[in-house]
C-alpha cells in the first residue's frame, strides 16, 4: 500500500474515493478546481490535496445532497476551502455510502468513435444523472 503523501493513479483515486474512474474524468469538465498532474500520454497523477478536494466534491454531491451547479456556485463563493470543509466533516465515508445503499451511477466503458456533438450530448445526460442521483440519496437518507 502506498504512504499517505505519494501520488495515485486515476483507478486508485476512484477506488479510494468509491466512485468509478469516468466520474472523475467528468468531474476534471465541470470543476475547474480539480486540476490534477498529467504526464507524457495524458496519465493523470493526483497528490494528496487533489485526493482531499476530491473526497469534497463527492461529500457535497452525495452526501449532502448539491447539485453540480450548486458546487459550483459554493465554490465561486466561498472558494475551495468550503469543498476541504466538506471532505473533512464528518459522516459516511465512501465505503459506509456503498454498504448503505447500492451505487446509482452506471460504469460505461469509453466510446472512442463518438462525434463531439455525440459526446456534449452523453456528457450532459451523464450531468442530469448525477444530479438526480444527488437528489434520490436527499430522498432516501431523509430521516
Amino acid at each position: 500500500m502506498k504512504g499517505p503523501e505519494a501520488f495515485r493513479t486515476i483507478s486508485e483515486a476512484a477506488e479510494e474515493l468509491g466512485v468509478p474512474q469516468h466520474v472523475l474524468r467528468f468531474w476534471e469538465t465541470k470543476f475547474s478546481f480539480i486540476r490534477p498532474m498529467k504526464r507524457a500520454g495524458g496519465r493523470r497523477f493526483y497528490r494528496p490535496q487533489d485526493l482531499l478536494v476530491l473526497k469534497g466534491v463527492r461529500a457535497l454531491l452525495h452526501d449532502e445532497g448539491y447539485t453540480i451547479k450548486g458546487v459550483q456556485r459554493l465554490h465561486k463563493e466561498q472558494g475551495v476551502k468550503r469543498v476541504l470543509q466538506a471532505a473533512a466533516a464528518p459522516g459516511r465515508g465512501p465505503a459506509e455510502t456503498a454498504e448503505a445503499s447500492p451505487p446509482l451511477l452506471l460504469d460505461l466503458a469509453p466510446a472512442h468513435d463518438l462525434s463531439p456533438a455525440e459526446h456534449e450530448r452523453l456528457q450532459s445526460a451523464l450531468e442530469e444523472l448525477l444530479e438526480a442521483q444527488a437528489r434520490l440519496r436527499r430522498l432516501i437518507d431523509r430521516p
